[in-house]
């Protein structure tokens, strides 16, 4: 049976966010490397991947991070030049903004994704759309892939002040769709946020692996329900 409401991430759920990172960044770092004979963009993409999967494994720092995008790459790329030897904040904040443009610019809609939306909207399932991140890029996403439609409730961490794992969170929504836990599902990529957190009050948590790894084995988060693709929930 369908819920009578489900609460959406939209990075990696709904928007392919993570998939167009690591080639968006190759592709700078070639250009760039082309521009300097002092840069090697092998050298230089590997650096730069280290320090953001070091940048982004703290909670406090991909809080504070994902604030501010522009800043938290700014920082990535600086400190990636330092680990190579080179003191140039300039060219390092360049490169980092040339990412932030590039990457927004290639996102996209998973397959199928807006008719899965379609198909619960003409069964007269509620929708919430939950995203951590700052206000501004988030709805602009939105607002580009023209979502809003759809949702009867949107709530943005930048906009709100709060955001996913904050238990206030979860309650907004379901207050905003009118419905108790046991009605909804939370559907996303992140364990924590969209299957542990919901979980805790009585929501379906279903974890989104987008990428098809499997569930780690060290995880203590048990999915109700595991999916690839958000079309799976269609009946």
């Amino acid at each position: 049976m369908l819920p009578k409401g489900i609460l959406f991430d939209l990075d990696d759920t709904i928007i392919a966010y993570t998939p167009v990172a690591e080639l968006t960044w190759q592709r700078i770092c070639v250009h760039y490397a082309k521009k300097s004979a002092a840069l090697d963009a092998a050298r230089l993409f590997k650096s730069i991947r280290k320090v953001s999967n070091w940048y982004w494994s703290d909670k406090k720092r991909h809080k504070k991070g994902r604030g501010d995008l522009n800043r938290a790459r700014r920082e990535i790329v600086t400190l990636a030049f330092k680990e190579l030897e080179r003191n140039d904040h300039a060219l390092a904040w360049e490169i980092a903004d040339a990412f932030s443009e590039q990457r927004e610019e290639a996102i996209y809609l998973f397959e199928r994704a807006e008719e899965t939306l379609e198909y619960f909207c003409a069964r007269d399932v509620s929708l919430a759309l939950m995203t951590n991140g700052e206000a501004q890029k988030q709805r602009k996403k939105v607002k580009r892939f023209g979502l809003e439609k759809f949702f009867k409730s949107i709530l943005i961490e930048g906009e709100l002040g709060f955001g996913k794992p904050e238990e206030s969170v979860y309650l907004r929504a379901l207050e905003e769709l009118g419905l108790d836990p046991e009605e909804v599902w939370a559907v996303g990529d992140n364990l924590e946020w969209d299957v542990a957190g919901p979980q805790k009050l009585g929501i379906f948590g279903i974890w989104n692996d987008y990428s098809n790894e499997g569930l780690p084995s060290s995880s203590e988060i048990i999915p109700d329900r595991i999916i690839r693709n958000i079309s799976e929930l269609m009946l």
